[in-house]
């Protein structure tokens, strides 16, 4: 998604401000600071409840972005209808449902509490080209096998061109070492409980997952001889443990005009995955299609985007891709620790502290307990997947 990506921009426009070097960034946490709006914005032709996020700059040293509080915002389109957003769990989201349609001018307003006003300008709905299929496929890339995930439309009047992609991914997760019990502790002495192994009330054992991309996936067409999309929006190797057992993608395709797609493309560029934002090259100030009504000197950080949308999800389990082939390594390494839980000062053999610290903190769970007082522990993860994930089915799971 596009909003990391914008919060990397934040801390380079805070980097930008007033440098001519970069020679010690942390004189920079103080003295370059300029607050700024932040505006993140897509408008598509699904009816539903649109949403905007409006927040400022921040500082170094400062957890994240700020969010703009009691802000008056709103989207008029060019029949004078106005969509009023409301503010909700920081985010601005619209009264009512409503998608952008085709011929229509859309604008954004934006007015914060202290009465400064902001407009984008007048954006119109891309010729829509909708996503045809997704698909799934063993592929070996730079020496590394793994399945890679395509998209695929085609617009015949080559009027689309300009495309973004993001996707969520979701996925099934069996943890290795689980059992039916778990370990309780009862007693009168806490600091030596009664260790006892009891019925699991609840599921531990599989869990989903949801993840979504982070990174500006783009394809552009208009330099191709038609335009048409196939484009890999995903690669996980086989040795990733998310594909595991099932998987689902749903990839969504945005269709930009040419100024989205370029502003789009200049935010990758600036804070692509895995560049340094405090790097000696600072690129300067990007500027987008927001600007400030009262004073138009002021610097202002995002885009108003009116996009078509368009979405596709798909399963497969790795049994059918990878067949008799060994299931990728666990998400950690699920080694096995023997302890023996006593309390005695006279036996060091006893481990009972270590056996209490490691379960209260949901650092290890109790694997095997034939032998006790002898018990065999795991990394909680490895025994029970709540520790990291949800034991909740999606709704959409086939």
């Amino acid at each position: 998604m596009k909003k990391i990506f914008l919060t990397r921009l934040t801390l380079l426009f805070l980097i930008c401000i007033g440098l001519t070097n970069c020679t010690d960034p942390y004189k920079m946490e103080t003295n370059t600071f300029e607050d700024a709006l932040v505006v993140e914005a897509t408008i598509t032709n699904i009816l539903q409840k649109q949403t905007i996020k409006v927040s400022r700059t921040y500082r170094f040293e400062d957890f994240g972005p700020t969010f703009e509080e009691n802000a008056d915002v709103f989207v008029t389109d060019s029949d004078g209808i106005e969509y009023p957003f409301v503010q909700s769990n920081n985010v601005y989201t619209s009264v009512n449902e409503f998608q952008a349609v085709p011929g229509k001018q859309y604008q954004l307003t934006v007015i914060t509490s202290d009465g400064k006003k902001y407009t984008s300008t007048k954006e119109i709905l891309p010729t829509d080209s909708p996503l045809e299929e997704v698909t799934a496929n063993v592929a070996t890339i730079d020496n590394v096998t793994g399945v890679e995930i395509r998209a695929k439309s085609y617009n015949p009047n080559g009027s689309s061109q300009y495309y973004r992609f993001e996707y969520e991914e979701t996925y099934k997760i069996v943890a290795p070492k689980w059992i039916t019990t778990k370990a309780f502790f009862s007693g009168p002495n806490p600091n030596q409980p009664i260790l006892t192994m009891l019925p699991r009330t609840e599921e531990a054992r599989t869990c989903y997952s949801t993840d979504k991309s982070l990174e500006i996936i783009q394809l552009n067409t208009n330099e191709t001889a038609e335009d048409r999309v196939d484009f890999p929006v995903r690669f996980i190797s086989n040795q990733n443990y998310i594909m595991s057992h099932r998987y689902s993608i749903l990839v969504r395709q945005y269709v930009q005009n040419a100024h989205a797609y370029n502003y789009y493309k200049a935010l990758k560029k600036l804070a692509g995955s895995g560049g340094n934002i405090l790097s000696p090259n600072q690129p300067g100030f990007l500027i987008g299609n927001i600007k400030s009504v009262n004073n138009s000197s002021e610097k202002v950080i995002g885009f108003f985007d009116v996009s078509p949308v368009s979405s596709k999800r798909i399963f497969f389990n790795y049994a059918d891709l990878f067949p008799d082939k060994p299931l990728p390594p666990y998400k950690v390494n699920c080694t096995e620790l023997s302890q023996k839980y006593c309390f005695s000062t006279l036996d060091p053999s006893c481990n009972g502290p270590s056996v209490v610290g490691y379960i209260n903190t949901n650092v290890m769970v109790i694997y095997k307990f034939d032998e006790a007082p002898i018990y065999i522990l795991t990394p909680a993860p490895c025994g029970d997947c709540t520790t990291f994930s949800s034991n909740v089915i999606p709704s959409f799971w086939e």
